[in-house]
Parts: C-alpha cells; sequence; structure tokens
C-alpha cells in the first residue's frame, strides 16, 4: 500500500487530507511542522510528500529542498504535492524552483487533492 507523508500546521486540514487519502487506501502519516516532516520523510520514506508551505521550524520549500538534495537517491525523487494559500505565479516559480511536483492551492477540492495524488501515485485507483 502506498505511504502518504502529510505535513501542514493546520489540524483541521492535516486532518481532512488523511482521512480522504486513507479512504482511497493509502496508508497516511502526518506531521505538524517542517522539521518533524523532514525527520519522518528520511525515516519512512513515503511515496508522496503532501506538503503545506507556511509553517513553523522549517518551511515547505527548504523541506522540499532538502529533500530534492537528500543523500538517498529514492528520497531526491519522492513526488512532493504542494498544498498552500500561496498561488501565484512567483510563489508557483518559486515552488517548482525548490523541487515541487506539483500545487494544490487552499482552499482546496478534496476531488482535485484526490486526482492530483492519484497521478502522483498512478497505481492508486480513483
Amino acid at each position: 500500500m502506498p505511504h502518504v507523508l502529510v505535513v501542514d500546521d493546520d489540524p483541521v486540514v492535516a486532518d481532512l487530507v488523511a482521512f480522504r487519502l486513507q479512504r482511497l487506501g493509502l496508508q497516511v502519516t502526518v506531521r505538524t511542522d517542517g522539521e518533524t516532516g523532514l525527520a519522518a520523510a528520511r525515516r519512512l520514506r513515503p511515496d508522496l510528500v503532501v506538503l503545506d508551505w507556511l509553517m513553523p521550524r522549517m518551511d515547505g520549500l527548504e523541506v522540499c529542498r532538502a529533500l530534492r538534495a537528500d543523500a538517498d537517491p529514492a528520497l531526491a525523487r519522492t513526488p512532493v504535492l504542494m498544498l498552500t494559500a500561496k498561488s501565484q505565479e512567483p510563489d508557483l516559480e518559486r515552488g517548482f524552483a525548490a523541487g515541487a511536483t506539483d500545487f494544490v492551492a487552499k482552499p482546496f477540492s478534496t476531488r482535485e487533492l484526490v486526482s492530483r495524488v492519484t497521478a502522483a501515485l498512478p497505481a492508486v485507483p480513483a
């Protein structure tokens, strides 16, 4: 079963995302700040990271850059879906430059989220 790491400091958003992804049959782990999210990614080696941008201790761009620079090539290639209110064109450019795979803008539709997750994890039924 694919494993998704959700890193978001808003517990309502994190719980909603986790609930929706678990309904797809995915294993989900939630962390509430960038620093613990990065540590979890390094330990758990998830198949996908759903990552907020604005978080305490380490923001999503820092986490994304750290993942892309990781010595483990598999972790460095892990898809990163940014789930963020920062969705203007300059924000998207910064996010993609940091290594984001895709973006979902907050407020978000759970249908769009599922669509983006299934695109990143093709083995997951829609």
